[in-house]
């Protein structure tokens, strides 16, 4: 397991920029004053790393939240991801000019690849690195990259990923996806850790909820990042997102961590990275 400190401690990506393992996602927060407020609850909260995308259609609140929390931009680890849409060499780079207005940020701490669309994947990531290399992108990644999308990637690519950002929880596991990118040094991080509410339903987590005294947001956020993964779970209400990171005064014992994992059925609730379409 990797140390793991407080709600501002970061795991260290490839490149050595250091990246907070826990932050708070925004996909569904509405744009204004509800993803606004989030942004600024969480910061507050101590948090440091803020999820967004452009298909979200919140950016311009994230950046309101940014800038009227009082946090030193320099001290908020921020992601933005490239939609679908705008794959390819020169959309992508416009698409993440188009971001940082919406944003009114200078530059992104990380840019993530929002799907592997075919045919147009290896041309957004040459762009991705060009944003890298040239444009003060501090770390790029890709998101929903199953392990033959990295491996046709990495057979072209000039930098290797620091992150893939993954449908990720107990009923969806991927352990060898894990072990290949743990391999080559790409940060797996979660999404919809809470399996879209379905997480609450299980009897197992509300057994580990009572044996540890924690809720069962609490038990499933402190596995994944026992596990090494970086988690991003979404609220727009203040008492969860200050909930959701109460996960820093307990561990679960090797066996319970075991016994999660056990539950892994291949179970998606969003879609398949090997058939979607957008």
């Amino acid at each position: 397991m990797k140390n793991l400190t407080d709600l501002k401690g970061t795991f260290t990506l490839h490149n050595g920029v250091e990246m907070p393992y826990f932050g708070l996602g925004v996909y569904l927060s509405e744009d204004g004053k509800e993803v606004t407020n989030a942004v600024k609850w969480a910061l507050d909260d101590g948090y440091r790393h803020i999820d967004t995308a452009s298909v979200y259609g919140n950016e311009e609140g994230v950046g309101i939240g940014i800038k009227e929390s009082g946090v030193d931009r320099k001290d908020i680890f921020v992601v933005s991801k490239v939609w679908n849409s705008d794959q390819g060499y020169e959309s992508t780079i416009k698409s993440y000019e188009s971001s940082l207005k919406r944003l009114n940020l200078d530059y992104l701490d990380l840019y993530l690849v929002h799907w592997p669309v075919k045919g147009k994947y290896k041309e957004t990531w040459r762009a991705m690195e060009y944003l890298y290399k040239h444009r003060g992108v501090r770390a790029i990644g890709v998101s929903n990259f199953m392990q033959h999308h990295l491996e046709d990637l990495l057979t072209s690519s000039e930098v290797v990923p620091m992150v893939n950002q993954m449908e990720f929880h107990p009923y969806l596991v991927q352990q060898e996806l894990i072990d290949f990118c743990n391999k080559n040094t790409i940060q797996y991080e979660a999404w919809s850790p809470l399996m879209q509410g379905h997480i609450f339903e299980l009897d197992i987590m509300k057994d580990l909820a009572v044996k540890y005294n924690k809720t069962i947001a609490q038990i499933v956020l402190r596995w994944d990042l026992q596990k090494g993964v970086v988690t991003i779970p979404k609220s727009a209400k203040k008492e969860r997102i200050w909930a959701n990171a109460d996960v820093f005064d307990f561990e679960l014992t090797d066996g319970d961590v075991k016994k999660l994992e056990q539950l892994d059925r291949g179970k998606r609730f969003g879609p398949d990275p090997n058939n979607f379409d957008f």
